[in-house]
């Protein structure tokens, strides 16, 4: 027999604008050229030009505007914004479990990602009940703990594992990102359940974090048999 979980999930997008002031200095002159509202090392945020070049809001490594002449075009570094942005996706999320045995774990995962750019950081919750079939519900796992054939546990966590198997992986932060596994879900072959906890959480802005969700189910010989499934939702909030 086979019992599937299928992981429902949602997007959030967060955007929220921001305004910086300009900054101003006596301008730098010749009778060639003239910087207006220019700044030495960081960023002139007015434009600069003369009759045959022009600088706008031309900034270091961000590029936040364009400069250009009547034969070029530069655009500095990445094409940014200065407004605040929080983007959430799912990578992989329908999950599926073959069939169940009282005497070894059945696993899975899932990925999602988050991008938090130029806010003060996120969470990720997990909403919703764990699979079930008619009357019968997979025992969820409140506290934290390890995988136990045998016994009824529907848990997950988002780190890296050794048991019941290889299993997940750590926040991958190679983007610049500075995601954590939240607390209850941040220790290896521990497992736990318990609907709108936090799993994920970004302290700061930060570039994308590619999550793994680890999902652990086990059963014992009571357990009925049939088609099992349920489904989680996703939220990431941004804290500002």
């Amino acid at each position: 027999m086979v019992k599937r979980l299928i992981l429902i999930c949602v997007v959030l997008l967060c955007c929220i604008a921001v305004f910086a002031p300009t900054t101003s200095a006596d301008p730098l002159k010749s009778n060639n050229y003239q910087f207006v509202e220019q700044s030495v090392g960081g960023s002139g945020l007015v434009g600069s030009q003369s009759a045959n070049y022009q600088s706008d809001q031309a900034v270091g490594i961000l590029g936040l505007g364009n400069s250009a002449s009547t034969n070029i075009q530069v655009n500095a570094g990445n094409i940014t914004t200065g407004d605040p942005a929080l983007a959430f996706a799912v990578t992989s999320g329908n999950v599926s479990f073959g069939d169940f045995s009282a005497s070894a774990a059945t696993t899975a995962t899932a990925t999602f990602e988050v991008l938090d750019y130029t806010s003060y950081g996120y969470i990720v919750q997990i909403i919703g009940n764990p699979p079930s079939h008619g009357a019968h519900t997979i025992t969820a796992m409140s506290t934290a703990g390890s995988s136990t054939p045998g016994t009824e546990q529907f848990g997950i966590n988002t780190v890296a594992n050794t048991s019941p198997s290889s299993l997940g992986a750590n926040p991958d932060n190679g983007q610049f990102g500075y995601g954590q596994a939240a607390t209850n879900y941040n220790t290896s072959n521990n497992y736990r359940y318990v609907s709108g906890d936090t799993i994920a959480q970004g302290p700061k802005s930060s570039g994308v974090t590619i999550y793994t969700i680890s999902y652990v189910i086990n059963v014992n010989i009571l357990t009925p048999g049939g088609l099992y499934d349920g489904g989680q939702t996703l939220l990431c909030t941004g804290t500002y």
